[in-house]
């Protein structure tokens, strides 16, 4: 069915099941997923409903001025979909599935909003700019660049995130865009060729997950490829088993899978990784009440 989320009236979708309701879920997007259909969410809403999970997925806030939706925002926007999610499953317990992004946004949602469980998909321990050091480097290092290009990258990201924060002025950080620029490795450094007017841009560059870890409580399942391009899985996990003292956790590696849930980097619903659909289908079985 159809449905809208918050103030700002999101367009959404509700799929319920046919029988009775376990549990429900709302997704939340990665960066550059957005959309209500890109195809994890719309696995999600096919696999659920008939192990009686109803699956609530709504389009992301527009980004204002190609700005990135700031992550307090996010959690505003969850937590209005969790209102609205349980309007339709009762008492049923309700959680959060995240997706990279995603899922800061939902750890941040449910210490603002208490949810009764958290699916994390490539889940970043680290902030984000110190998880966009290690995603472009390994952009380099997947494409064959060595150290010397390694280090240059390096420098970059530090004088590009120097003048996010004010403090290395826009004159020096655009010279070293420009210079950069002419270097074959600079489209995987994921810069802009031209930085914005004034500092300040990027809002969560430097926000700090293992407070908001700290104060999770309840079932969380944690669900990483095999390897990652974009996260450094070991010291996620580092962090989340050194703060997250309080949750129940679930660690689950899939194999064949890199960043999403999907084998050999598939982009549709054919490359869903079977063993991530068992993973979340059982951990929810085990969560969740039984059936009636």
């Amino acid at each position: 069915m159809e449905t809208t989320v918050g103030a700002a009236g999101l367009p959404a979708v509700l799929d319920l099941p046919s029988g009775p309701v376990r549990g429900g879920l709302v997704v939340l997007h990665g960066s550059q997923a957005g959309q209500r259909s890109h195809f994890l969410y719309e696995h999600l809403a096919r696999l659920l409903p008939p192990a009686g999970v109803a699956v609530l997925r709504y389009d992301r806030r527009p980004r204002a001025d190609g700005h990135d939706v700031p992550l307090t925002d996010q959690a505003e926007d969850a937590a209005a979909a969790v209102t609205e999610l349980r309007r339709h499953v009762g008492a049923a317990p309700v959680g959060l599935w995240g997706f990279s992004q995603g899922a800061w946004a939902a750890a941040l949602t449910a210490t603002r909003h208490p949810v009764g469980f958290l699916v994390l998909v490539g889940c970043s321990g680290v902030s984000p700019a110190v998880q966009m050091r290690y995603g472009t480097a390994e952009q380099l290092r997947r494409n064959g660049y060595g150290p010397a290009e390694l280090a240059e990258l390096a420098e970059l990201r530090r004088v590009a995130e120097g003048f996010q924060r004010g403090e290395v002025p826009r004159p020096v950080a655009q010279a070293a865009i420009d210079a950069a620029a002419r270097r074959r490795w600079f489209p995987l450094a994921f810069l802009p060729d031209e930085l914005p007017a004034t500092p300040g841009t990027w809002t969560d560059m430097d926000y700090d997950p293992a407070p908001v870890l700290a104060r999770l409580t309840g079932p969380v399942l944690l669900c990483y490829g095999e390897t990652d391009a974009w996260i450094p899985i070991e010291e996620s996990l580092a962090v989340w088993r050194r703060t997250a003292r309080d949750a129940e956790l679930t660690v689950a590696r899939l194999a064949g899978c890199d960043h999403a849930p999907t084998l050999g980097e598939a982009e549709d619903l054919d490359g869903i990784s079977p063993q991530y659909e068992r993973v979340l289908l059982d951990w929810l079985d085990r969560t969740l009440p039984p059936p009636g």
